[in-house]
Order: structure tokens, then C-alpha cells, then sequence
């Protein structure tokens, strides 16, 4: 029997969660929109990266845990992805836009590109 103060499993049924770029650049925001509607769309949870990168443990927790990780980068600097390697976590998924075929500082984040962008990463999911 089940009581309120037992804590039931945290990997159970964990989502996919998705860390994003949130960089100043035009890629960045849009590796966060693109992260955002993924999270609208239903194909996984956006989830904090600056928590990873600050070794919050509920966080980390949490991030172990999960079924998928996607990390999306806007470019080739690939902060997501570091932030996640140097927190241990090393199963997950990564898209770079600027693989996709974003340039950092000439891509304005508009509908068509964002389509585009979410396409690329649901890709990778």
C-alpha cells in the first residue's frame, strides 16, 4: 500500500527532454523555439540546461532517468551538447542547425525557418 510520503520511481514512463541553445544569436533563439514547439507538439519536454550545467541534482536525476535526450545546438560551438557531456549524461541524440542549414547571424527566426528547424530535430527524436 502506497502512502503519501513514498516516492514512486522517477524513471518510470520518463519523456524524451529536450535542451536547447538559448544563445544571443539568430541560431540560438531559434534552437529554443524549435525546443519550445517540439514541447507544444507533444514530441517530448524541453528541460533546463543551465540545471544541468549547474549539476542541480533533481535535475540530474531527472535527466538520467529519461527514455531520449535531444540536445539542440544552433552552431558549431555546440553548448547543449558539452553542457550534457560534461554533466556525464552520454546517451542522446544532437542537431546542429547550422548542419541543417541555418548560418549563425543570417538565419532571422521566422515561421519558414522554424518549420524547418523543428523538422531537423524531430528527425533526430
Amino acid at each position: 500500500m502506497s502512502t503519501s510520503t513514498e516516492k514512486g520511481c522517477a524513471c518510470s514512463g520518463a519523456p524524451a527532454l529536450i535542451f536547447a541553445c538559448s544563445g544571443a544569436a539568430d541560431v540560438g533563439e531559434l534552437a529554443d523555439r524549435t525546443a519550445r514547439q517540439l514541447t507544444r507538439d507533444g514530441s517530448g519536454k524541453m528541460y533546463c540546461l543551465a540545471g544541468v550545467g549547474g549539476q542541480v541534482n533533481n535535475i540530474l536525476v531527472n535527466v538520467k532517468a529519461a527514455a531520449k535526450i535531444l540536445a539542440i545546438d544552433g552552431c558549431p560551438t555546440n553548448c547543449a551538447r558539452c553542457t550534457l557531456e560534461q554533466a556525464g549524461i552520454g546517451e542522446y541524440k544532437h542537431v546542429c542547425l547550422q548542419d541543417a542549414g541555418f548560418a549563425k547571424g543570417k538565419s532571422p527566426v521566422n515561421d519558414e525557418n522554424l518549420k524547418k528547424a523543428v523538422e531537423a530535430a524531430r528527425a533526430r527524436l
